[in-house]
């Protein structure tokens, strides 16, 4: 409410919303409120969101000529990838990817492209603890690009998405991530 008091119109909604776990436990040991917690931020929160927000832009779309609204959600490479200490991460992440799904399949008939970022090892806060641990990986070939990505590198996808550059591939995941998605023997 406070964007459109403010701007008359909301265009672009990004939903970056992304918590790890407190602690890293293997899924024999997760406990409830680390679940709830992380699953509440990361998923919850962005569906929920992203269905107030959409509600406006259908809304504005029929009252304004040449209004493109677009949103994006962050997910992350653990939407598809086990991590058996983060069960937690990687299912919000999952969830939210189908609910990226799922929001651009039922709002491509308003007009609202919906897109997917997601990204590998990005040096962030969130990996900072874990930087030691994928430097090894990386070094024994998890990551063909052979390097860190950086917040640079998704907001580089994101803003590509929100000029438009993509407006004929709503429902798209753009992964990020140095080439980690690529399967190879």
């Amino acid at each position: 409410e406070s964007i459109v008091d403010r701007y008359g119109r909301i265009d672009l909604l990004v939903n970056n919303a992304g918590v790890a776990p407190i602690e890293r436990k293997d899924i024999l040991e997760l406990e409830e409120e680390s679940y709830d917690r992380v699953t509440g931020i990361n998923l919850r929160g962005p569906v929920f969101f992203a269905q107030r927000v959409a509600r406006e832009m259908v809304w504005m779309r029929k009252q304004m000529a040449d209004y493109n609204p677009i949103i994006i959600f962050i997910t992350s490479v653990s939407a598809y990838m086990s991590s058996t200490n983060r069960l937690e991460y990687c299912v919000s992440k999952a969830g939210l990817s189908m609910a990226a799904l799922i929001f651009a399949d039922r709002l491509s008939e308003e007009g609202i492209n919906v897109y997917e970022v997601r990204p590998g090892l990005i040096q962030t806060d969130m990996t900072a603890r874990v930087k030691d641990k994928y430097d090894r990986l990386m070094a024994e070939g998890l990551i063909p690009q052979k390097r860190w990505g950086n917040t640079e590198d998704v907001a580089r996808a994101v803003a590509s998405l929100a000029r438009g550059d993509w407006s004929f591939s709503t429902g798209t995941i753009f992964e990020v991530s140095g080439g980690m998605n690529i399967r190879s023997l």
